[in-house]
């Protein structure tokens, strides 16, 4: 399950993504990038709830990349250990512009699904 909140603010649109963005869940994002994403220059995705990405996650993410070349910027924040490492194997660390606050871990949402898993 992904939950998606949309803020727009001028020409500055966010989303904020909390759950999974799997190929159930891209669908939902992909539609709600196309009806908001016009007259858009700045683009960004607040990854601080974002547990999990798929490949079907990073081509919407990409797409997404691909259509802000063209009219502005993007940039994917608060991006959790075990995303980032799949940015880096997937070599979308090179391709997204990506920016992380300082943040305490324990509030990292991948490192509390770990600690479900184990429990």
């Amino acid at each position: 399950m992904l939950n998606i909140t949309k803020e727009q603010e001028d020409k500055k649109l966010t989303f904020r993504l909390e759950g999974k963005l799997d190929t159930v869940t891209s669908n939902d994002l992909e539609a709600q990038l196309r009806d908001s994403i016009e007259g858009v220059e700045e683009l960004v995705f607040d990854c601080a709830k974002l547990e999990y990405v798929s490949s079907a996650g990073l081509r919407v993410l990409l797409a997404a990349q691909k259509l802000m070349n063209k009219q502005g910027t993007m940039k994917v924040t608060d991006v959790c250990e075990e995303i980032m490492s799949i940015f880096e194997m997937t070599g979308f660390s090179e391709i997204l512009t990506i920016e992380n606050t300082e943040k305490p871990e324990e509030e990292c949402c991948c490192d509390k699904e770990e600690e479900q898993k184990e429990e």
